[in-house]
């Protein structure tokens, strides 16, 4: 505001010196209005400065999570990371070695015991092409013979489509499957016709189910992944039906949209906003759910690494797709992480009654009940029951969202059979896993066995 008056105010003097004083006088009056308006209006630039320490703030808790990762690493934290405009190059490629060793034998592991693996190898292509890698010279062997990471990709998709011609439905889902396609599109190979088909019947039939309501993920997913095939120009056999699927697959996300701007819930509107700036929505049509996103993030809603690296590309009006035209030169080296005092969490003196109902594949039920401490999550209470010896027990395995149920009670609900263990709380259903959603009143677990 001061360089506005200081600019107008030596205007006013030298082309109106000979004016008369009352008239300087209100012009002088007037410039103070107007620059008093300029800087209210000034106030989104106050908040776009606020977003960018959001955007930098959330950066930084992806980083942070590299050093206490456990297990295999995430390859969409990468992703996440590589696409965004600020760097700490040093990390990024320790993360880019401990993918190539960790996550590699994982899926090489995985290959040769013959299971579906196309979704973590898909990632896999999308982390490795986001840091530029020449995916030719990355190989897998299965028997005796060796072949490139492209290649395997490819063979996965051939086994996901006949399965899906024999049974109407992936080997693994429609979301992996997706991942398959646009990985695949996105580095620059050309994907089958029957592959991609596939995927577009599954949007004319609103195949994108889970349970009885749709999956807002599967969908911005099969946007991405259409839309890169759309743009590569090869599917021009059927591009009419190409075109009404991607049409079909936007007005899904947007008739989805909440009253306060998520698309699906909190956890479905990062990928949803990307798809649809990758199927070139103006970013306008996006903003309320842009600011939903921003709005969960300074409430820490999204304190998951996995939530974090699908909201902070399309906060950054970037999307999954943005990897195909992504080159590796001058890129911004000047994020540094301060360092953090460790936060030493006590459980609170407060107890929590929970109703654990335990439901089988065959219907039958079996409640328990235990107290546990205010703020616990819901493994920490499963876990506390468990230790009560009443006859509750539960196993648990590792994703890229962090742990999830895999038996409870001794029975499985395996992704081979289609079925899950589906968590609600008095009757909602949980939109976290067992390890992010938090107990902080009285309330009714159900674990059921379903399936999908």
């Amino acid at each position: 505001m001061k360089f506005l008056l200081m600019c107008l105010h030596e205007r006013s003097y030298s082309s109106h010196w000979s004016l008369p004083l009352s008239r300087l006088s209100r012009m002088l009056s007037s410039v103070i209005i107007i620059g008093l308006l300029a800087f209210a209006s000034s106030k989104p630039c106050d908040t776009s400065g606020s977003n960018n320490e959001l955007l930098l703030s959330l950066n930084k808790d992806l980083l942070r999570s590299l050093e206490g990762q456990e297990g295999v690493p995430n390859p969409s934290v990468h992703l996440a990371l590589r696409l965004s405009n600020y760097h700490n190059l040093a990390k990024e490629s320790e993360h880019l070695n401990r993918l190539k060793n960790t996550l590699h034998n994982d899926i090489q592991n995985s290959l040769s015991n013959s299971q579906p693996v196309v979704g973590r190898m898909a990632l896999y292509t999308l982390a490795l092409k986001s840091s530029c890698y020449d995916l030719t010279t990355v190989t897998f062997t299965v028997g005796e013979t060796s072949e490139t990471l492209l290649t395997h990709l490819k063979k996965q998709m051939e086994q996901e489509k006949e399965n899906i011609a024999f049974s109407q439905r992936p080997l693994t889902n429609y979301y992996q499957y997706s991942l398959g396609v646009l990985a695949l599109c996105t580095s620059g190979i050309r994907v089958n016709n029957h592959v991609s088909n596939k995927l577009i019947k599954a949007v004319e039939h609103e195949h994108f189910k889970h349970g009885d309501v749709d999956s807002i993920d599967t969908y911005a997913m099969a946007g991405m992944a259409l839309q890169c095939v759309k743009d590569s120009g090869t599917h021009v056999q059927n591009a009419a039906e190409l075109d009404t699927a991607l049409s079909k697959i936007k007005q899904k996300l947007l008739a989805s949209s909440r009253t306060d701007g998520h698309i699906g819930n909190e956890f479905s509107t990062g990928l949803a906003v990307q798809a649809l700036l990758a199927m070139g929505s103006p970013v306008a049509e996006c903003a309320a759910s842009m600011e939903a996103m921003r709005t969960d993030a300074r409430r820490n809603t999204y304190h998951n690494p996995m939530a974090i690296s699908q909201i902070l590309p399309a906060l950054q009006q970037k999307s999954y797709l943005t990897v195909k035209s992504k080159e590796c030169l001058n890129e911004d080296d000047t994020l540094v992480l301060e360092p953090v005092d460790p936060v030493v969490v006590l459980p609170s003196k407060t107890k929590v009654a929970v109703m654990v109902e335990v439901v089988t594949s065959s219907g039958a039920s079996a409640v328990y009940s235990v107290d546990v401490p205010k703020g616990s999550s819901v493994l920490e209470a499963l876990e506390l029951l468990q230790g009560q010896n009443v006859g509750f027990t539960f196993e648990k395995e590792s994703s890229l969202w962090g742990p999830f149920l895999s038996a409870v009670n001794g029975e499985q609900a395996r992704q081979s059979d289609r079925r899950y263990w589906h968590l609600s709380s008095d009757g909602t259903a949980l939109n976290q896993g067992i390890n992010d959603f938090k107990i902080e009143t009285t309330q009714r677990i159900t674990l059921k066995n379903t399936s999908y």
